[in-house]
């Protein structure tokens, strides 16, 4: 029979298909990931990765077996976590962050909500990073997150119901071309360099930050990449491309070297939700969900 940290090893594996970012995730060795998975390969009696120098990639029994162990998995964790919540209910503690500042606002109504709603279960607020939001998520040290809802876009992440849906908006240099407009089509993408977002961002993320062609099919051509948000206005101010955000980036990252557009047209809204791994659905991040919900809208 397979013991359960060989089944989180195998899992990890079959998610990551990397040796070196399994072990980060398990907080193992490299060498102990391959060993573990020799070893269920051994009492399986048949291959369930295939690797080269360059690739790592599930074979159709190691899928198979992936798909038919996550959901029991799941499902164990949560039996457990439902179990753990009915013995102490809404209680203990909750790790609660956020992504942006007007995801902090929207955390803050949240909290307040949730606090006076639970005073028994204590709340930690952090300030996450696009480089580092999964990850917590991932790791424990955050519950939920408040965030752009295409952060979700991860096969073991959840997302709540949308909390706030704000109209799109261009940013341009103060003296770029298009500053003295009153508006914008998503069209205008065609002719000037979009700023890039960190490779680490979910591609759906990045498809909307960074979209390969306009709503007409015309191509967009590719900025300068930025390591973070301050980073690509300030590459925006500098006038090396321009960038798609939410209107409330206006109200919160006020520039005099900046021009905020509203878009027009096909422009899809900027969408804030909380989201969680899904396994880490508790009685407390499913209270916090609702509180979030319910909670005033912000001004």
């Amino acid at each position: 029979m397979l013991e359960r940290h060989e089944i989180q090893v195998f899992l990890t594996l079959a998610e990551e298909l990397h040796f070196g970012r399994a072990g980060e995730r398990l907080r193992v060795t490299t060498g102990s990931v391959s060993q573990t998975i020799k070893k269920l390969e051994r009492l399986i009696g048949a291959p369930l990765f295939e690797r080269t120098s360059r690739r790592v990639a599930l074979t159709s029994i190691g899928r198979t077996l992936a798909d038919d162990l996550a959901p029991l998995v799941a499902g164990m964790d949560q039996a457990v976590r439902r179990a753990i919540d009915a013995g102490r209910g809404v209680a203990g503690e909750l790790n609660v962050g956020f992504l942006s500042a007007i995801a902090g606002q929207l955390l803050l109504k949240a909290v307040s909500e949730f606090a006076a709603r639970h005073p028994d279960c204590e709340v930690h607020i952090h300030e996450a990073q696009g480089h580092d939001a999964v990850a917590r998520l991932r790791d424990g040290s955050v519950d939920i997150l408040i965030t752009d809802v295409l952060i979700a876009a991860h096969p073991d992440l959840s997302a709540g119901p949308v909390l706030l849906s704000e109209p799109r908006m261009l940013a341009v240099a103060a003296g770029h071309a298009l500053a003295s407009r009153d508006s914008v089509s998503p069209e205008v993408l065609a002719d000037h360099p979009v700023i890039l977002v960190p490779t680490d961002m979910p591609e759906a993320f990045q498809a909307d930050r960074n979209p390969s062609h306009t709503p007409a099919g015309r191509p967009v051509p590719r900025g300068p990449r930025a390591a973070s948000f301050t980073e690509t206005l300030t590459l925006v101010a500098a006038g090396r491309g321009v960038f798609p955000v939410g209107e409330n980036v206006a109200r919160f990252y006020p520039r005099p070297d900046i021009a905020y557009l509203p878009m027009y047209g096909d422009a899809p809204p900027i969408q804030w939700a909380p989201i969680w791994l899904t396994t880490n659905f508790t009685e407390r991040v499913r209270a916090f969900v609702q509180a979030a919900r319910e909670a005033p809208l912000i001004g």
